[in-house]
């Protein structure tokens, strides 16, 4: 058995005028969100043995963020592949991570991460909230019935979890006017 735990970047910054959308930061919003996101993985005792991110700003930011919540950094592997990649194309990297990780989490963009989930899971409630919206900041993990990552295929993992940073504090939900 493998789990997969994928993790959308956090709210970044319109307000900043970069020269390309990869250089994108968080605003304030994403950054309390990403360290909620990490209080409530530490919390639930989330463990990662291989963490894939795309070396996006907004990712990296997120990910700084997520460990100051966790209370540990973990060092990714930075990967310009896991940047705005399809759900087809972060299939291919999950199929080649390390055969010796059981627990691997993906740091990355929609409407990449999305897909990939609801390529991978079964239907089912969870799914059905990921179909709906996949959020900002939002983790999804799923277990797959696997012994190499290379087995992973369509509609056969389980969506463990769907964790939103508006369940845990409403102020982090979408903006009203």
């Amino acid at each position: 058995m493998k789990t997969l735990t994928l993790l959308r970047h956090a709210k970044s910054s319109w307000d900043d005028p970069v020269a390309r959308d990869f250089d994108r930061p968080l605003n304030a919003k994403g950054r309390r969100a990403a360290a909620m996101i990490g209080r409530h993985l530490k919390s639930l005792d989330f463990q990662f043995d291989h963490i894939l991110a795309s070396p996006a700003v907004r990712v990296m930011e997120t990910l700084d963020e997520v460990w100051n919540g966790y209370g540990r950094r973990l060092e990714p592997v930075w990967d310009k592949a896991m940047y705005l990649a399809s759900g087809a194309s972060l299939l291919d990297l999950v199929h080649a991570l390390p055969e010796d990780a059981d627990h691997v989490l993906m740091v990355g963009h929609n409407p990449g991460l999305e897909d990939l989930t609801l390529d991978l899971t079964l239907d089912g409630e969870l799914r059905e909230r990921v179909e709906d919206k996949y959020p900002t900041a939002t983790v999804a993990q799923m277990t797959l019935p696997i012994t190499r990552w290379a087995e992973a295929q369509s509609n056969s993992a389980t969506l463990i979890a769907f964790i939103r940073p508006r369940d845990l504090d409403p102020t982090l939900g979408p903006d009203t006017p």
